[in-house]
């Protein structure tokens, strides 16, 4: 019951995450100190990547690269702060998801664990009784080795005692 719950929350906040994204992509360049931040972050960025192009076409990577205008910039800034939102957003949906399936493998792990355990004591309150009937049936062998079988049940080796335990055997 737990388990659609807590996906369908995990779906809402990762769609509810995308219009939030949006908005701070509408915010970025509205505060002037702001808007200088996320310009370098920009222009970082895109030296960053422009490079490891270069490197991966096998392209010059001493060559200067031309940074972008102010508004591609603010542009590429705002896309990349939404993009990180989203992923941070989904990102933490997942690792609380692994952690709760974790937590719940756990428990069923302990339970398992208790389960063995409370198997492990039965088997040897099994064997301890067991031991127990053995230790008892060699004494009734020894009994029965030395009275004899008639003796333990209080039959004497007279015919007397036979005829009251039983009278068709004395006929």
């Amino acid at each position: 019951m737990l388990l659609p719950v807590v996906k369908l929350g995990s779906l809402v906040l990762r769609t509810l995450s995308k219009p939030i994204a949006s908005r701070l992509k509408q915010q970025t360049g509205n505060y002037p100190r702001f808007r200088e931040y996320i310009i370098g972050l920009a222009q970082a960025n895109h030296r960053f990547t422009t490079t490891i192009q270069r490197r991966l076409y096998g392209q010059a990577t001493d060559v200067k690269i031309r940074p972008l205008n102010e508004e591609k910039a603010v542009q590429a800034a705002a896309d990349l702060i939404g993009e990180l939102f989203v992923f941070s957003v989904a990102g933490a949906a997942i690792i609380f998801e692994v952690q709760r399936s974790a937590r719940s493998e756990a428990r069923k792990e302990e339970s398992r664990r208790q389960e063995l355990e409370a198997m492990k004591q039965k088997e040897q309150e099994l064997a301890k009784e067991l031991e127990l009937l053995k230790v008892k049936l060699d004494e009734l062998e020894h009994l029965a080795r030395g009275r004899g079988l008639l003796s333990i049940f209080g039959v004497t080796h007279g015919q007397e005692s036979l005829k009251s335990v039983n009278p068709t055997l004395a006929a």
